[in-house]
């Protein structure tokens, strides 16, 4: 079966009434858990992007915190989960601030972990990435914005 685009998708949702587009949404929320993480942010979230922000600072938190460390081979892969994590919430926000919040954050946490990054290559490398994507990031946000985010990425995490 072929999707249909947005457009085609757009211009038919325009032919449903109030209930019916309530009982599609629902639907939707059943068949997968990212459909039901979008639409919790859309609802309940997406009016407080502080909250949010802080939540899922939260939520990488007790990540870092539940890393196995006897190997870098566990922790590279739960620092990998950790970073697929803050990817899918900043899928959902789409705000450029909240990105680079919860990216900073991130490598925050990579850099005070504790086996040292330094000794892994991989671990090292990721941490480099984030830093690059950060950089680029900040460059598109107002000018304000701008300098204090440079300002926080100089002082901690380079």
């Amino acid at each position: 079966m072929k999707s249909a685009s947005v457009k085609e998708i757009k211009t038919e949702l325009s032919n449903y009434s109030h209930q019916e587009l309530i009982e599609l949404c629902l639907r939707l929320s059943r068949f997968k858990k990212e459909n039901k993480e979008l639409l919790t942010y859309l609802l309940f979230e997406s009016t407080n992007e502080e909250g949010y922000i802080m939540s899922i600072k939260n939520e990488v938190d007790e990540q870092f915190n539940s890393i196995n460390t006897k190997s870098y081979h566990y922790i590279k892969k739960s620092v990998r989960k950790t970073l697929r994590i803050i990817k899918k919430h900043i899928r959902y926000s789409k705000n450029k601030e909240t990105e680079i919040e919860l990216l900073l954050h991130f490598c925050k946490k990579l850099k005070e972990f504790t086996p040292y990054i330094q000794n892994s290559t991989v671990l090292k490398n990721i941490h480099e990435r984030e830093i690059n994507a950060i950089k680029k990031k900040i460059t598109v946000l107002h000018e304000d914005l701008q300098y204090d985010y440079e300002l926080e990425l100089r002082s901690a995490y380079l």
